[in-house]
Order: structure tokens, then sequence, then C-alpha cells
């Protein structure tokens, strides 16, 4: 026989809270657990097998809603495989262009970096005592400049109190 964890070895195993677990339970994400004879909370391994499932479905991003849906055709048995096997791969596809456009992004962050580091190293190579080649619109010589979504320079009026200096 296996052993049943309570619910504070659950939270510490998975590092979900028990307040969090008490809401999965409640929300139908996890069916109803089994209690001792004094109400407690004992899971079984595969409450934890399918309780670390549910936490990778919301780690890749699926919504709560979605997730209960998917647990809801999981207790209805055998014969929801079909749907449950296509939630998951409407699912993955999300995952896997999310995942698409985390790399992209990730590319033109590498590509800055690199253009920063060019940049620095010819500064550093071609500057003077003095200054003298300050050129007060440099970022145009930045690719990536987007002047529409520079922020527009506030002006501030100061005004001198009376007794103040």
């Amino acid at each position: 026989m296996s052993k049943s964890l309570t619910i504070g070895q659950v939270a510490a195993a998975t590092g979900v809270s028990a307040h969090t677990l008490r809401y999965y339970e409640q929300a139908g994400l996890l069916r109803a657990v089994g209690r001792t004879d004094a109400g407690h909370r004992l899971y079984s391994p595969a409450d934890l097998d399918w309780l670390q499932f549910v936490m990778r479905l919301k780690a890749t991003g699926m919504p709560i809603a979605s997730i209960k849906a998917f647990s809801e055709l999981r207790a209805q048995g055998d014969s929801t495989y079909g749907a449950r096997r296509e939630m998951l791969t409407g699912h993955r596809d999300a995952v896997l262009a999310h995942i698409a456009e985390l790399q992209a992004n990730l590319a033109a962050i590498v590509d800055k970096i690199g253009w920063y580091e060019s940049a620095a190293k010819n500064t550093a190579r071609n500057a003077t005592r003095h200054d003298d080649s300050f050129q007060p619109h440099q970022q145009e010589n930045d690719p990536s400049w987007i002047p529409e979504s520079t922020p527009r320079k506030q002006t501030r009026t100061v005004t001198r109190r009376a007794g103040k200096s």
C-alpha cells in the first residue's frame, strides 16, 4: 500500500501552499482527496502526480478555467481521451508559439547587447581628452532607435517662494 501525504507534506514537496491546495480542490482542479476520521486531507501518490501536471499546465500559461475543463474531462473517464488530447494539442501549439516569440525577442536582445559592446569599444578607441567628439544626436547611429517612443522632455517651472532662496 502506498503512503498517503498530508496537506503540509504535499505543500512542502511541491512548493504550493496549503491554501492554494485547498483552493485548487475547491475550484475543481483537484478531485476531492481522501480524509482522515478527523477530516484532514490525505493525498495519494496519484493525487500528487496530477497536482504536478496541473502545475505544469499553469506554468505554461494554461488559464485556470481551461485546467478546470481538462480536469472535468479527466473525471469523466476514458471516453474523453480524444477531447483531452485536443486540448493538450492546442495548448502545446500555444506554448510553442510563445517559445518562438520569446526566442525572437531574446535574439533581438542579444543583437542589441552586441551592438552596445561594439559601440562601447569604438567609443573607447575614439575617445578624446576633452570630450570634443560629443554629438547630441548619437541615437541616430543606433539602428533600433525609435524616436516616437522616446519620452518627451518635461519642463518644470520653478518659482521662488517668498522668504526662501
